[in-house]
Formats: structure tokens, C-alpha cells, sequence
């Protein structure tokens, strides 16, 4: 019986562990970007380093996804994003979408760190503002979000 006990312990805590998160892809290309020429390539476009190489604006806006957008924001970017030009401990958002591709915008949100190791533009904000945006763990579908509460922040309808 002693000898059978570690085993159920065991098999009990596989059946309890979480699923693997779903990524929302359904309008994105994505690529694998350890390979050295797809770092540069997307670097040089103005796409930054990350999963998200192609996406596909909506016009008009979705209203559910800015909601959810604005849920996100509130939640994991307020803190240091201000929705006007103001910078608190990170750059204000007003404008972003007409500075930034909607590629670079999500890679920044999703892929944090090589962003601001390897991406010339995030390193020039990095030096701006002296503190590294921390990695919030933002799924693609909630960055996607994020960018069109930021569209519809900058004006877009």
C-alpha cells in the first residue's frame, strides 16, 4: 500500500494540471523568429522581434475587442500608461498607433524583453525613460485587444 500511495499522488497531479494556454492566431501570421534573418528582417520593417509579423486592421473598430482592450489596459498597463502624451514611468499612449506598426505594437506587448534587448526603437524608449517595461505575460489575443483600444484612443474609428 506505502508503495502505491507516490504513484496516485503522482497521477493525481497530472490530471490536475492546467491546459496550455490557447493563442488567439486567427489573424496573424506568425513566424518563427529564433531564426537569425527573421529577427533582422522584422527589425528593419518596423515589425520589432516576435510571433506577429503580419495584422489585419479592422475598420470600423470592433467594439467588444476595445472593451476587452480597455479591461487589459486597466488591469496590467495603467499603472505605468497614461492614455495622453503625459509619461509616467512609461511613455504615454496618444499617438502610438500613428508612431508604431500594429506589428511592433504587439510584439512590444508580447515579447517584452528581446523588444528592449534587440529592437533599436524600444532600446531609444528604454533610454527615454529608464525603467524596462516588466513582461505582463500578454497573450496575442489580449494584445490584439490592446491595439484597438489604442486605435480607437488615437482617434480611429
Amino acid at each position: 500500500m506505502k508503495k502505491i500511495i507516490p504513484f496516485l499522488v503522482l497521477g493525481m497531479l497530472a490530471a490536475c494540471a492546467p491546459d496550455k494556454p490557447k493563442q488567439d492566431t486567427e489573424e496573424y501570421a506568425q513566424e518563427e523568429t529564433s531564426k537569425p534573418n527573421a529577427v533582422a528582417e522584422n527589425a528593419m520593417t518596423g515589425k520589432g522581434l516576435g510571433q506577429v509579423t503580419h495584422v489585419t486592421l479592422n475598420t470600423p473598430l470592433e467594439g467588444e475587442r476595445i472593451g476587452r482592450g480597455k479591461a487589459v489596459y486597466e488591469m496590467k498597463c495603467q499603472a505605468c500608461h497614461k492614455l495622453n502624451d503625459q509619461r509616467v514611468v512609461g511613455p504615454g499612449w496618444s499617438g502610438v498607433t500613428k508612431r508604431r506598426t500594429p506589428e511592433w505594437i504587439m510584439n512590444m506587448v508580447t515579447n517584452t524583453d528581446m523588444m528592449l534587448d534587440k529592437d533599436p526603437e524600444a532600446q531609444k524608449l528604454l533610454e527615454l525613460c529608464l525603467t524596462r517595461m516588466p513582461n505582463q505575460n500578454v497573450s496575442i489575443g489580449d494584445a490584439r485587444d490592446i491595439l484597438e483600444f489604442m486605435r480607437q484612443n488615437d482617434g480611429e474609428k
